[in-house]
């Protein structure tokens, strides 16, 4: 299942002014085996973070344009592309689960399954990605993520999580190739969906195996491979290495996706410029600006029609609306569905009445968690996080947003918050 200690900074107090490319822009697509990916882009699996409410949200969030009835858009009027909900008008091409124990999938009944694999029709193209190390427990998992209709399955060799690498599962396993190997060859012939990796460099820098690991990966024939350019010995500190990518694009004729300190829409294409690599994978910038891929979209669309990559940069009011849609969307989830938050129960009236009341402690967890990273840029916005930690009803919370946006009440107060919000910033925060 998820893990719990994954810890990440927010913000970057590590950036690096790249150079920004004069043509180069993110691909219009690509593909991993058969399924076409469009645009380039793909949301990074995050324990405690990229759920199916996550995962929608952000799907809608990328749509080049939208109809009026979603506030939450940055441009809610209709334009001269189509507003339909495909992967042509959406700027995220993939999107990915949180990693799940292949342990915990293999054991659990069929009806407890539905709380890790639960997905909609419009999220596809997704991928699921399971972590473990015992190879036939790998396969097995691969095997009920196809049956479960997922188009494409991934393997975590990158979570840096002590609770995970202590059991030699995410990037515990970059420390025996061997075993990496068998685990490929098991997965392999056990799927006939696409099915990728995402790894690190290695465990540290004197263990660097990324490019070995990549031509390993071909060689046992996977789909494609993702690199977070850096060492599980780096964790999420210091600047992403992209002239790894570059190697392993340079080593390898299957799909490479680049992961790593992107924040902006020039990033972006300053990696694919920088590394040649097929795809850009995003993921702490996502839930502190969820409308990334919309922007990278929009930027590499402008520049080529104009030669200036220009995109829409959201307002406080965008923020509002945006706070407020995922917060309903949540809710909503809690009430149609909350086997898909709360844990699994044998009983149908426990399961009923446990999972109802774990999804609704859940759902304002998440709010909790979720608030610091969408009222960043927000002036007075530590006000916002401090009423939202306080609360203990989704109505509640609901009711600060609301407050919050409407009155500004708290206006004399920004320089003050202001300070305090660039302490918060600076603080890690957990992730699940």
């Amino acid at each position: 299942m998820p893990t719990t200690d994954v810890y990440m900074k927010k913000e970057w107090n590590n950036t690096i002014d790249r150079e920004m490319p004069e043509h180069s822009r993110v691909p219009a697509e690509f593909h991993i085996g058969p399924v076409r990916i469009a645009p380039a882009t793909v949301l990074a699996p995050m324990a405690g973070v990229t759920d199916t409410v996550f995962r929608r949200f952000i799907k809608n969030a990328s749509l080049y344009a939208a109809p009026s009835s979603e506030p939450w858009a940055l441009d809610p009027e209709p334009s001269s592309v189509d507003t339909a909900t495909t992967n042509e008008t959406s700027g995220c091409g993939l999107i990915m689960t949180e990693f799940t124990s292949a342990d915990g999938l293999s054991r659990m009944r069929e009806t407890k399954r539905k709380r890790y694999l639960t997905y909609y029709e419009d999220e596809h193209p997704i991928s699921a990605q399971i972590f473990g190390s015992n190879p036939a427990t790998l396969a097995d998992s691969a095997r009920i993520c196809q049956d479960a209709g997922f188009d494409l399955v991934d393997l975590n060799l990158g979570c840096p999580a002590k609770r995970v690498v202590n059991c030699n599962g995410g990037s515990g396993l970059l420390r025996d190739l061997p075993l990496i190997k068998t685990i490929f060859e098991s997965i392999r012939s056990s799927v006939t969906i696409p099915f990728t990796v995402k790894f690190r460099m290695g465990w540290n820098d004197k263990n660097i195996v990324c490019v070995e690991l990549a031509k390993m990966a071909e060689d046992c024939g996977l789909n494609a491979v993702a690199l977070h350019a850096r060492t599980r010995e780096d964790g999420y500190s210091g600047h992403a290495r992209w002239e790894y990518i570059a190697a392993i694009k340079d080593a390898v004729r299957i799909p490479v996706i680049g992961n790593g300190d992107i924040r902006t829409p020039e990033d972006a294409a300053a990696m694919v410029d920088a590394t040649n690599c097929d795809a850009v994978m995003i993921g702490r910038a996502a839930p502190a600006n969820p409308w990334i891929f919309r922007q990278i979209a929009q930027y590499t669309a402008t520049k080529q029609s104009t030669g200036t990559g220009t995109y829409d940069k959201p307002t406080e009011m965008d923020r509002y609306r945006m706070i407020r849609d995922y917060f309903e969307r949540l809710m909503h989830e809690v009430a149609e569905h909350p086997e898909v938050l709360g844990p699994a129960e044998d009983d149908l009236s426990k399961r009923l009445k446990r999972n109802h009341e774990s999804a609704q402690r859940d759902a304002i967890g998440r709010m909790k968690q979720f608030a610091s990273w969408f009222t960043h840029g927000v002036p007075g916005g530590a006000v916002l996080r401090r009423q939202i930690f306080e609360a203990k009803r989704g109505a509640e919370v609901m009711d600060k947003v609301e407050i919050f946006f409407t009155t500004r009440a708290n206006a004399p107060q920004e320089e003050a918050e202001l300070e305090r919000d660039a302490e918060l910033e600076s603080a890690p925060a957990a992730w699940g």
